[in-house]
């Protein structure tokens, strides 16, 4: 349809307004608090009336932001409505019903009209529907996937030129007519050689079927569309209900068995992460984020690839727990004071602040490894992977989930990409089936989603309740056991979630080889070298696999501590700046004489000490580095944990201090509604004056000329309109049938409230008699 001139759209537009401000008047006032609550950005600030209303519920912007809500069937009415002409003039129930194809009854039509009309989208009765004319310009350039009609075409000669296509012509006519009427050729071009004859497109060009747009662009008019789709299908494809997913039973046991397994697998990565980022943090790049190498050895540390690496990044600074240090040479991403709080948590109450920091990021982990508009890469904690909608997208993909019977889930990801997309075909953006795979992937990584399914956990924390959640997957996680088995290997296994007490023993003696339901650890020299650096001795590391392994302790094991224990610690380092200290003088001369050590200036000062100019900790780690086994002591000869201490900075709190957008739009209380819909009669009954507003003190009035009207009104029983600003600064309207007026007060019979009120004369803005 050729585009209306500007005069012939404004008149169009005042059409809109007056019929819809007159349907909203005879409205009910549930009706109206309905429309307010549907559609919020209506309610603010307060419409003055119903003119007011109807205007801003035309207004382009505000048509676009209520169609978002609309399902696929609501949008189809919607356009078929348009294609109608409903924005123009008036359209039957009966004629829109047959429109939408004999697949489609009147009951359907009618039941979401009535979903529409409490919308404002549309009104009027059954033989009267209307949109409003910003509608056309709201939907997709070609409403029903319809082209632009051609009013030059009869519709004898439109089925006229089709029987006369061949089956080439026809091929194309059809696959315009049910999917886009518009594509894309160079045969549209004017000056394309023919060769031995034209093709199908340039025939249907000289035949009228198509239309040239440009140089690369047909068009199939809408006409044509009509015909070939037939009488059973004008619209095309109607589909009136969602998709139906498949759903797969489980049963909430092994649902919440397999989440737990997850929780427990991401507490353990996310540990080993701030332990290895405390040690050496990554450098943040100028452009934010961390580089590719260091992502690289992080999941090389963390022995996870590289994805599971970006997303634990992403969840720790989410979770407040790293955050970026003002340090000289560079910022880095540092753990932050909440470390220390997490890992001395529960393994249920660490997953509930995961979880929850990454159901509120307003950042897209899926997008890392993808580039930017620029054609930049796109790394962990860059930039680029803010998008504030993210929020109110996962929760969408999360809902849908929780209205699965319990213990049921999905079987493919893109199923309930199907229903989402049906249920609100214009939200999401061209990443919406992405994202419904980022979140369901991230979402079983954390715990909340398992089979396709909600956890429990993941069901009580999506209603907002991270403590509860915690406490309900705490009681879903295994038992923490509190033995080990010792293999002849030097392999010790854990079956199952060690006690902390006895998970810190394991960590300090032996390293991790693999981890599962099972975790393998290995004990090595050097392991057994790291438990007696930090003051563990021989007997207690015995002590330690004797009491806690079911298993017998094999002799090799015995023999591997006993060893290590004879070597560590011939050699005592102290401080003069440092000193070395061995009852055997035969190690102190050897040392003296290997030349790799000649750095250390070490002098002898008794036949069982040496001396050195360099700190204690440069002096154990070179001896460590030419093979020897020195241990560090304090003043009292004690044993000295030369380990760094962990650096940590404040932190900016969840997610560095950013936040998404709200999960849904700012919407008035029902209070606040009630009051919008006083606002709206009052004003009406202002302006309800012989079809005249009466409004003789507008702009501020003087207090004299307030006093004498009101009390004017007062002694003649007429009631008022006033416009006054409440304690809270926000400015309403009623109407009040004045009482008394005095003391700087007037006290007077709200009729919109019922009730009796007092309206200091001072917030007082504007005042008019009413008279009916």
């Amino acid at each position: 349809m050729p585009p209306k001139p500007a005069s012939q759209e404004q008149e169009t537009a005042r059409d809109d307004v007056e019929s819809l401000a007159a349907r909203l008047r005879a409205a009910s006032d549930e009706h109206l608090t309905e429309l307010l609550r549907l559609r919020p950005d209506l309610a603010t600030p307060p419409p003055t009336d119903t003119t007011v209303l109807a205007n801003r519920a035309t207004v382009r912007a505000s048509v676009a932001r209520a169609c978002e809500d609309l399902d696929s069937f609501m949008l189809t009415v919607l356009e078929a409505l348009v294609v109608l002409g409903a924005d123009e003039h008036e359209v039957t129930v009966r004629r829109l019903t047959g429109f939408l194809g004999t697949g489609v009854t009147v009951e359907q039509t009618t039941g979401r009209l009535e979903v529409l009309r409490a919308r404002a989208l549309v009104w009027g009765e059954r033989d009267e529907l209307r949109v409003p004319a910003t509608t056309r310009e709201v939907l997709r350039a070609h409403p029903g996937g319809l082209g632009t009609f051609a009013p030059e075409l009869s519709e004898e000669h439109v089925h006229r030129l089709l029987d006369g296509l061949d089956d080439e012509e026809r091929r194309v006519v059809e696959r315009l007519a049910w999917s886009s009427p518009v594509g894309n050729t160079r045969e549209a071009r004017r000056d394309v050689p023919r060769g031995d004859g034209p093709t199908p497109v340039q025939r249907l060009l000289d035949k009228g079927v198509l239309l040239r747009r440009d140089e690369n662009t047909v068009e199939l008019p809408g006409q044509f569309g009509l015909a070939v789709r037939g009488p059973e299908q004008p619209m095309g494809r109607v589909e009136t209900a969602e998709p139906i997913p498949e759903l797969v039973e489980h049963g909430t046991g092994r649902i919440d068995e397999a989440a737990a397994g997850e929780l427990l697998e991401l507490t353990r990565h996310v540990e080993l992460l701030l332990r290895d980022w405390e040690r050496e943090p990554p450098d943040v790049l100028r452009s934010g984020g961390i580089g590719v190498r260091e992502v690289r050895r992080t999941a090389r540390n963390l022995d996870v690839d590289e994805g599971r690496a970006g997303l634990l990044a992403e969840l720790v600074v989410a979770a407040g727990l790293v955050d970026t240090s003002a340090d000289e040479e560079g910022p880095q991403w540092v753990p932050t004071v909440r470390t220390d709080s997490w890992l001395a948590a529960a393994p249920e109450q660490r997953w509930a602040v995961l979880a929850g920091s990454w159901l509120d990021s307003p950042r897209l982990p899926g997008l890392i490894g993808s580039r930017d508009e620029r054609g930049r890469l796109l790394g962990p904690l860059s930039e680029g992977l803010r998008r504030p909608t993210a929020p109110r997208e996962r929760r969408r993909v999360l809902e849908l989930l929780d209205e699965l019977p319990s213990g049921h889930g999905v079987r493919h990801h893109s199923e309930v990409a199907a229903v989402l997309a049906w249920r609100a075909p214009r939200r999401g953006g061209p990443l919406r089936d992405e994202m419904v795979h980022w979140v369901l992937s991230e979402a079983t990584a954390l715990g909340v989603v398992a089979a396709g399914g909600l956890s429990s956990g993941g069901r009580t924390l999506l209603a907002g309740d991270e403590d509860t959640a915690a406490r309900v997957m705490g009681g879903v996680i295994p038992e923490p056991v509190d033995h080990v088995l010792v293999q002849a290997d030097l392999t010790v296994v854990a079956p199952g979630r060690l006690t902390p007490e006895l998970a810190a023993e394991m960590e300090l003696v032996a390293d991790v080889e693999s981890s599962g339901s099972a975790t393998v650890y290995r004990v090595s020299e050097s392991s057994v070298r790291r438990a007696l650096d930090s003051g563990r001795d021989s007997e207690q590391l015995h002590e330690l696999f004797r009491t806690r392994s079911r298993t017998p302790v094999p002799q090799a094991l015995s023999y591997l501590v006993d060893d290590t224990a004879r070597r560590h610690g011939r050699l005592r380092a102290g401080t003069a700046s440092s000193f070395l200290r061995c009852e055997d003088p035969v190690v102190l001369t050897e040392v003296l004489g290997r030349s790799e050590l000649a750095g250390l200036a070490l002098r002898r000062i008794a036949p069982t000490v040496l001396v050195s100019p360099l700190p204690l900790e440069e002096l154990v780690d070179q001896l460590r580095s030419c093979g020897y086994a020195p241990v560090a002591e304090n003043a009292e000869g004690g044993v000295l944990d030369l380990r760094p201490r962990p650096q940590r900075i404040r932190g900016r709190g969840r997610h560095g201090g950013q936040r998404g957008e709200p999960t849904a739009p700012s919407r008035p209380d029902e209070g606040q509604l009630a009051e919008r819909v006083r606002t709206l009669r009052a004003g009406d009954q202002a302006a309800a004056v012989d079809g005249n507003t009466l409004a003789p003190e507008r702009g501020r009035p003087s207090a004299e000329a307030t006093l004498k009207l009101l009390r004017t009104a007062a002694e003649r029983g007429d009631s008022v309109w006033l416009g006054f600003v409440d304690v809270q600064g926000g400015a309403t309207q009623r109407i009040v049938r004045p009482v008394s007026v005095g003391n700087g007060v007037l006290q007077g019979f709200d009729t919109g409230r019922d009730e009796l009120g007092s309206f200091p004369l001072h917030r007082i803005t504007s005042v008019a008699v009413v008279r009916h």
